[in-house]
């Protein structure tokens, strides 16, 4: 159940990622719904933050010390 989580979580967070980046969300483009997405300046770099510490946490899957498994 916690990888499951941690999946949901990093996905949710490069989602946030591709707004950030490039005002395009991709859970929206596979799902159905307006892809492109217009934001402010600063809401782009807090969804571009989000998304990179979503990169970051990849690695609790492979930290022997991590408590999810």
């Amino acid at each position: 159940m916690a990888k499951l989580a941690l999946t949901l979580v990093i996905i949710g967070a490069l989602n946030w990622l591709l707004v950030g980046l490039f005002e395009w969300d991709l859970v929206s483009a596979l799902l159905g719904g307006d892809s492109h997405r217009a934001s402010s300046g600063l809401s782009r770099i807090v969804y571009a933050i989000v998304g990179l510490c979503g990169l970051y946490c990849i690695r609790f899957y492979f930290d022997e010390r991590s408590s999810v498994r």
